[in-house]
């Protein structure tokens, strides 16, 4: 590794200068967190139907008692062997921290297509939205008719999809008092970094991600390194 070699005092003069553009970026993610919290909420009206490990259950369900909600739309696409290491790699992140931010009121949930025996094949804390409309209208997956004519686009109409059906992201969900369930926010994309712990953990290190041949090329499922 070449890399410069400074005495301690240089080094503490370099570290405290990008030390104040840390400290700026922080206060600028605080601004916009407090903006995301006052996105404007849209109703959901749609009787929205799951297949969770203990049988049917509605999008109030999933709740379980709190009054917001995460979901992960996980990649797992009816038919398809193929597991999202991608996908897998960001919920390895949420049982360590699943205890804590159900204390604090919100439940989790991954949800894909799949029918549920396969997805208790992958992991017992998913859901299948099985046939319904859920993941299409939540912007992770798309028509056969759709990706044919380039009319299905993904994060937000950025990228245009063609090869695959599905894809991923988070949408968070808030119930009121009279059980109405509104959805805040959804993010999709690089939009997820933030919910991977050991990206932030490496990008404290001077190789950094460390991703030589391609973003995440090193990932692998967990049982697989």
């Amino acid at each position: 590794m070449n890399h410069q070699i400074v005495s301690r005092e240089e080094w503490l003069s370099a570290r405290k200068a990008l030390f104040a553009k840390e400290r700026a970026m922080t206060h600028a993610l605080d601004g916009l967190r407090a903006e995301r919290r006052q996105l404007p909420w849209v109703r959901i009206e749609k009787p929205y139907v799951f297949e969770g490990p203990d049988g049917e259950c509605t999008l109030g369900d999933l709740f379980g008692g709190r009054s917001q909600l995460a979901i992960y739309h996980f990649m797992l696409t009816p038919g398809s062997d193929h597991i999202c290491p991608g996908c897998s790699y960001t919920v390895d992140h949420v049982d360590a921290a699943r205890q804590h931010f159900e204390h604090a009121d919100l439940a989790f949930a991954a949800v894909s297509r799949a029918p549920i025996q396969r997805i208790k094949e992958v992991k017992e804390r998913m859901a299948s939205s099985g046939d319904s409309d859920f993941n299409y209208d939540f912007g992770v997956s798309f028509t056969e008719e759709d990706r044919a004519a380039g009319h299905a686009t993904y994060n937000f109409g950025l990228t245009p999809i063609r090869n695959s059906p599905d894809m991923f992201g988070v949408s968070i969900f808030v119930k009121d008092e009279n059980g109405s369930i509104f959805h805040s926010y959804s993010t999709y994309h690089r939009g997820t970094e933030l919910l991977m712990g050991a990206f932030n953990w490496l990008d404290l290190t001077p190789n950094g991600r460390n991703e030589t041949d391609g973003t995440m090329n090193w990932v692998r499922l967990h049982d697989e390194y």
